[in-house]
């Protein structure tokens, strides 16, 4: 079966989880899977849209990762958008709870990914962006294109 991702592993990106938040630190933390969904993992039939952490009962899932039911699955395929536990160790987990309780702090899915064949998953604590940050972010990055633009002519 052909592996649909990149060379380091990186199956999805969430780009969007960029434009809409400040990520201010980074996770990596391993998920408990079903195996029709590794499968359909190595396949890349994943969408982070709107997928997000969330801290319950001391443990942290992932909630709204939408990974498609494995294309050669039987009757005891899995629910594609079910609640996913997420593996970091205790004192990890008590510190992104308290991180989480602070005002506009939430956990974004960054990129899901295989690291030594096992699915692990980029989570950042992101702060929302108002809507001037975004168009300040916006015209920041557009600028930055321009002034790469520029020098790329002049090597020439």
């Amino acid at each position: 079966m052909p592996e649909k991702h990149s060379k380091d592993g990186t199956i999805v990106n969430n780009r969007k989880a960029y434009h809409e938040y400040f990520i201010l630190e980074k996770i990596e933390a391993g998920m408990v899977l079903l195996g029709t969904e590794v499968k359909s993992l190595r396949e890349g039939r994943i969408n982070l849209k709107d997928s997000f952490a969330h801290v319950e009962k001391g443990e942290i899932y992932l909630y709204n990762c939408h990974i498609s039911p494995y294309s050669h699955g039987n009757i005891a395929n899995h629910e594609p958008e079910r609640r996913r536990k997420l593996l970091l160790n205790k004192r990890e987990i008590e510190r992104y709870i308290g991180k989480t309780r602070e005002k506009g702090l939430t956990l974004v899915v960054l990129k899901v990914y295989f690291k030594k064949g096992l699915a692990k998953v980029e989570l950042g604590l992101a702060k929302g962006k108002k809507l001037h940050d975004k168009r300040e972010s916006s015209a920041n990055k557009s600028a930055q294109r321009e002034i790469e633009r520029a020098f790329r002519g002049k090597e020439n």
